[in-house]
Order: C-alpha cells, then sequence, then structure tokens
C-alpha cells in the first residue's frame, strides 16, 4: 500500500512539474533547469552515504571493536538478503540511527552511543531491521528523485516568474485571463512539491516499519523502540542536527516538539507504533 501511494505522489510530482514547464513557453528551458538538478541532486546522492557520516563524525566499527552490533546487523542482512552493510557509531547521547549508501552495495547503517546503551537487544534490531529495509528499498534513490523534481519545480517557477515581471507583457496581452492563473500556480507550485516530497518521505518511513518487521520477525521490538526513542528525544533533542539530513534519521532529530503532520519528514510516532502493534497482532 505504501509502495502505491509513493508512485501515486510521484505521479503528482511529475505533473506538477509538466504544468510548471509549461508555462516556460517550451521544453528547452524545462530540460535544462531538469538537467541542473538532476546533476546537483545525485552528485548527492552519489556521495552521500560519505558526506552524512563525516557530518555526524561517524567512525567505522568492526566485529572485534563492537560485536554484539556487528553481530546483529550481519544476522539481519542475512535475513533480509542484502550484503553485509558497513557498520558505523556516532559518539552522541541522543539515542537515533539511519542508513545511507547509494544501492544495497554500498550500504551503511550508523547507530549514536545513546541508542545502543538505551535499548535491548530485541529493540536494537528492530531498529537495525527498520535502518535495512531502507537500504532494501532504495529510499536514498526514491528520496533523491523527489529532491531533484522539487529542485526543478522551484527553479522553473522561479524563472518563469522573473519572466512575467520583467519580459511578459505581449505575452500577458496574448494569454489574458491565464495570467492570474499562472501567478497562482507559480506561487503554489513549489510548495505543492515539498509537501509532496514529506509525503514521500512519511511513506516510506511506513514501508521501512512494516518491511523492518518482517525482517526481524520482532514487530513489537520496533514499537518498543519507538517509544523509548520518543521520550529520549523529547528530553534531549540531537546537537548539531542538520536539516537536510532529519530524514534519514529513525525519529527526526531536530527537535522534540511536535511539528504539523503536513509539514514532517516523519509519520507521528504514535501511528507508527500502533501500526506495528497492529502487524504483531496479525491485523495488516
Amino acid at each position: 500500500m505504501n509502495g502505491f501511494k509513493t508512485v501515486i505522489l510521484m505521479t503528482l510530482m511529475m505533473v506538477l512539474f509538466l504544468m510548471v514547464g509549461n508555462l516556460l513557453g517550451g521544453q528547452q528551458g524545462m530540460i535544462m533547469a531538469f538537467l541542473f538538478s538532476l546533476i546537483m541532486n545525485f552528485g548527492a546522492y552519489w556521495f552521500s552515504d560519505k558526506i552524512v557520516l563525516t557530518m555526524y563524525r561517524a567512525q567505522q566499527v568492526t566485529r572485534e571493536s563492537a560485536p554484539q552490533l556487528f553481530d546483529i546487523v550481519e544476522k539481519l542482512a542475512n535475513k533480509a538478503e542484502l550484503p553485509m552493510p558497513k557498520v558505523y557509531i556516532m559518539n552522541n547521547p541522543t539515542p537515533n540511527a539511519f542508513a545511507t549508501g547509494r544501492n544495497p552495495n554500498n550500504g551503511a547503517v550508523a547507530v549514536t552511543t545513546g541508542i545502543i546503551n538505551m535499548l535491548n537487544r530485541e529493540e536494537l534490531e528492530g531498529v537495525i531491521a527498520h535502518e535495512l529495509a531502507h537500504i532494501k528499498n532504495r529510499d536514498i534513490l526514491v528520496s533523491t528523485i523527489a529532491a531533484t523534481l522539487v529542485g526543478t519545480i522551484t527553479f522553473i517557477a522561479r524563472m518563469a516568474g522573473y519572466a512575467a515581471m520583467f519580459g511578459g507583457s505581449s505575452r500577458d496581452d496574448n494569454r489574458g485571463g491565464n495570467v492570474f492563473y499562472e501567478l497562482a500556480l507559480l506561487i503554489i507550485a513549489p510548495i505543492a512539491a515539498v509537501l509532496i516530497q514529506l509525503a514521500i518521505s512519511r511513506s516510506r518511513e511506513y514501508m521501512a516499519d512494516e518491511s523492518g518487521a518482517q525482517i526481524s520477525g520482532k514487530p513489537m521490538g520496533l514499537a518498543n523502540a519507538l517509544h523509548k526513542l520518543s521520550k529520549a528525544n523529547e528530553m534531549l533533542p540531537m546537537a548539531h542536527a542538520g536539516a537536510s539530513s532529519a530524514h534519514m534519521f529513525i525519529v527526526n532529530p531536530l527537535s522534540g516538539k511536535s511539528l504539523l503532520k503536513l509539514f514532517s519528514t516523519h509519520p507521528p510516532l504514535e501511528e507508527r507504533i500502533e501500526r506495528l502493534k497492529e502487524i504483531a497482532a496479525g491485523r495488516r
């Protein structure tokens, strides 16, 4: 269901892209904007693992230096039929975790010292399974495509706006009543694109929860972990967390305060926990 929802949201994003691109009056400008955004975002996609791991000063660990964590990742990666990802630890008291890597062969899982100290083995397995699900579902690729479309829509809307202000008099005369429609679209489209991008992010979190529960076979382990992480992040939000990488974490690291659902990168934790309880009870 969440995969289908992602397809619908991506389709809506493409419709927005085509509608805004049409305002330029030609395909060449739209293609140029798309290629520019594609290069920028896929450059970040290709090096995303190195960028974010360096940003949070994550240190790679081995079986010898972190035997329990390494064993959990290895066991669950085998169950998920994934190549063994690299394992990292961030020296940070806030309990959290994320996965990165442009594909399963370049996957990496990073956890904070806070989450290792807080969760028991079953709960930690639930968290690691969730992160492996992101790798298996290629969520980094999906988020990169969404970011590319958002960047392109925003760029095109701005260019079309400048054209309307500084060189659109004859164009306005020809289109008449369409001017107000176009202006409204130029304002609304970038906002709508960002909202769709956030909805895609939330949908992928739900999918990672469900896939993670299947990988670990212990949905209540993840449910209990999310409950603990919710309380802990309210009391101790992660210091120096970046807004551009917040969507990668299992819970939002920016603030303990709840955000409006529409503008959040993550679904409400209460809903995620309730869904996991339904999976455990066999109702999903």
